[in-house]
C-alpha cells in the first residue's frame, strides 16, 4: 500500500529529525527543508500529499508559504506545528488554508491524529488554541482586510526586511533587481499608511505579515 508523501518545514534541524523518526514508520517523508522559499520549491518538485510547517521560519513565514502553496497546490494538506499559542495566528492558518494547528508541545499521538484527520479531509486544532480561535473570529470575523491586500511579493519583501536584511540581499533572494525590491518597499508603505521601515515592520509582525 502507498505511504501518503510528506514534507516536513521547520528550521530546527533536531525538531525535523525527531519529526522524522515519528512518522517514518507511518508515512514517507520525501523532503526536510527549513525555509519557506525552500518549502515553495519543493513542494512544486515533489507534489506532497502533506506538509508539516512552522509559521516563524525564515526566508518566508509560513503563513505566507501556506497561502502560496493553497493556489499552486490546492488538494496538498497543510498541519502547522508551532510554538506560537496566539489563537489569532491560528485563525489566519486556518484562512490561509491550514488543515491542522499543533503546538510543539503537543503529544506525539495528537500529530498523528491531526495527519489522518487531514488526510480524510477534516481539520484538526489542538484543544489548548481551539477557544481562543472562537474568541478571536468574534473579535475579527473578516479578518485583517488590510494586511491582505498586499502581494505575495510584498509580503515577502516585508519578511526579508524584518529579518534585517539589506535591499541587495533581499534582492539576491528574490532574484530581482535592488530597485525593484526598492519599489515594492515603498509602495507597500504607501498602502499601508507608514512613514518608515521601522513603523512598516512593527505593522507587519502586529497583523502577522511577518512572523518571527
Amino acid at each position: 500500500m502507498k505511504l501518503p508523501r510528506v514534507i516536513l518545514a521547520d528550521d530546527h534541524k533536531i525538531l525535523v529529525e525527531a519529526f522524522r523518526k515519528l512518522l517514518e514508520s507511518h508515512y514517507e517523508i520525501v523532503a526536510t527543508v527549513a525555509d519557506g522559499r525552500a518549502l515553495l520549491d519543493a513542494a512544486a518538485a515533489l507534489k506532497p500529499d502533506v506538509i508539516l510547517l512552522d509559521i516563524g521560519m525564515p526566508l518566508l513565514n509560513g503563513l505566507e508559504a501556506a497561502r502560496q502553496l493553497k493556489t499552486k497546490l490546492p488538494t496538498v494538506k497543510l498541519i502547522f506545528l508551532t510554538m506560537h499559542e496566539d489563537p489569532d495566528l491560528a485563525v489566519e492558518a486556518m484562512r490561509a488554508g491550514a488543515s491542522g494547528f499543533l503546538l510543539k508541545t503537543s503529544a506525539s499521538s495528537e500529530l498523528l491524529h491531526a495527519i489522518q484527520q487531514a488526510l480524510k479531509g477534516k481539520t484538526y486544532v489542538t484543544p489548548q488554541i481551539s477557544k481562543g480561535m472562537e474568541d478571536s473570529f468574534i473579535r475579527d470575523p473578516r479578518g485583517r482586510q488590510r494586511a491582505k491586500s498586499l502581494t505575495p511579493r510584498q509580503c515577502e519583501v516585508v519578511q526579508l526586511l524584518a529579518e534585517g536584511k539589506s535591499m541587495k540581499e533581499i534582492a539576491d533572494v528574490l532574484h530581482v533587481t535592488p530597485r525593484t525590491v526598492a519599489f515594492h518597499k515603498y509602495r507597500t508603505m504607501e498602502e499601508l499608511a507608514v512613514k518608515s521601515t521601522a513603523e512598516l515592520i512593527q505593522f507587519a509582525i502586529k497583523n502577522h505579515i511577518v512572523v518571527m
